[in-house]
């Protein structure tokens, strides 16, 4: 079980993503980078930030960020601690929560929308990662 938004973590989420027939099939002409950012508070000390870049239905590179001035990704959702523990053990849909403004997207969001699959499947992926969380 790794921590949740440690490089541990980002590293089993990147095999994950990469050991996916369904999500490299969903994905396979998408071309986009993330920053996924993690807000400061409750046991979350400083706001954490997670590159992720993803080509062709495969992860490139999955990364934690301690300066986020080192890549202009393409797309950033943020949001706090609860939200994000909230999408990630499956108990919110991660397209609900920008839709409800619990997280905030920035990029291209009818690019996105094509990839609705995908996105899909990211989340179920990510769901399926032993995550220790903080408290």
């Amino acid at each position: 079980m790794a921590k949740y938004m440690t490089q541990e973590w980002m590293d089993l989420y990147k095999d994950a993503l990469n050991a996916s027939k369904t999500y490299e099939d969903s994905a396979k002409t998408w071309e986009g980078d993330f920053y996924f950012i993690c807000e400061k508070g409750g046991p979350v000390k400083e706001t954490m930030y997670a590159y992720v870049d993803l080509y062709h239905g495969k992860c490139r590179a999955a990364e934690i960020v301690d300066n986020p001035s080192k890549y202009k990704p393409e797309f950033v959702i943020s949001t706090n601690y609860t939200i994000w523990k909230r999408i990630v053990s499956g108990q919110l849909d991660s397209t609900q929560a920008l839709i409800t403004k619990q997280s905030k997207l920035t990029g291209n969001m009818a690019k996105i929308m094509r990839y609705t699959k995908a996105a899909n499947e990211i989340t179920n992926i990510t769901k399926q990662l032993p995550t220790e969380w903080p408290e």
